[in-house]
């Protein structure tokens, strides 16, 4: 596979986060390990994960193969909503993980690309997640991109990184917004005594922006759109739980107590807009609420 060429724009920075930093998905123990591998080469030698950037530098990157065998092509339906040679999107229901990993092996939307795309998947996120540019959590439904080649996958990698790829999506929060609209600039990152959470944190965190406005108010919860400028995991959740206002259903950032009829918060990812690869045209996207979002709305509304 070609091998990809990544030029440093700051110095002083580890080889590990400057890649994590170019290639989104691509986590930190990720670049680690291709580092420690010998993936990662800096004029003909291999980089280590300590190693600082220069500014210029060229970094040229080994691609794995983009599908193992071990990761199996699964016929699960798929929402499509846009595709070409290049990427495809579709609408994620809610249930659905996006990539395997502990506790989710197969019955991913991985495996479903890979039934549906055969081979025609980036390889840029390693054997596990061919394709995957960005995530939406296993309970939000809505618009996911993925890649059906690297070239289409470090531009819109880049495009997460410059903003140019746009994000909206929709939701119910619990509470009465005082604001018509407004936006939470707050670093994010691991939660102190949970992994499997995330929190607002100053000092260690990820810087995250979520712009905010209300579409409907709604008895004691509010309707509302984000965007998003940043895609920390959690983010929506984690921001609008900071300011006082978790979402409708989320039992890991605000009530224990289940909504009857939700599977999880209420969140959805409605529309999406990125510049194609290939033509250099911008493409947007939208698929409506599902179902179960207009029965919460139609539900909030009758409440008297």
């Amino acid at each position: 596979m070609t091998p990809l060429h990544l030029t440093a724009d700051r110095a002083g920075e580890r080889a590990d986060q400057f890649l994590a930093r170019m290639l989104p998905e691509l986590t930190r123990s990720a670049a680690q390990r291709l580092l420690e591998d010998g993936a990662v080469t800096l004029n003909s030698l291999p980089v280590k994960k300590n190693y600082k950037t220069s500014l210029g530098d060229e970094l040229v990157l080994a691609l794995p193969d983009p599908a193992p065998i071990d990761v199996v092509p699964q016929n699960i339906p798929l929402d499509v909503i846009y595709e070409d040679d290049d990427v495809i999107a579709v609408n994620k229901p809610v249930g659905l993980v996006v990539h395997p990993a502990a506790g989710h092996p197969d019955g991913t939307l991985v495996n479903a690309l890979l039934y549906h795309c055969g081979n025609s998947l980036s390889g840029i996120n390693g054997e596990l997640r061919p394709g995957i540019v960005h995530r939406i959590d296993r309970d939000t439904s809505g618009l996911i991109i993925a890649a059906k080649n690297d070239f289409a996958h470090l531009s819109l990698a880049e495009q997460l990184q410059d903003h140019s790829l746009y994000r909206e999506y929709e939701a119910v929060c619990v509470g009465n917004l005082k604001d018509e609209s407004g936006t939470v600039d707050a670093p994010i990152f691991r939660h102190p005594t949970d992994r499997k959470k995330m929190a607002v944190n100053k000092l260690q965190g990820r810087r995250a922006v979520t712009h905010w406005s209300v579409l409907e108010h709604l008895n004691g919860y509010t309707h509302i759109q984000c965007r998003l400028e940043t895609g920390r995991t959690h983010q929506i959740r984690v921001h609008m739980a900071w300011i006082g206002h978790p979402l409708l259903g989320d039992v890991v950032y605000g009530s224990k107590k289940p909504w009857p009829g939700l599977a999880g918060q209420c969140l959805h990812a409605r529309r999406l807009s990125f510049i194609h690869p290939r033509t250099g045209e911008r493409v947007t996207l939208e698929c409506p609420l599902p179902h179960w979002f207009e029965a919460v709305l139609t539900k909030l509304r009758a409440m008297v």
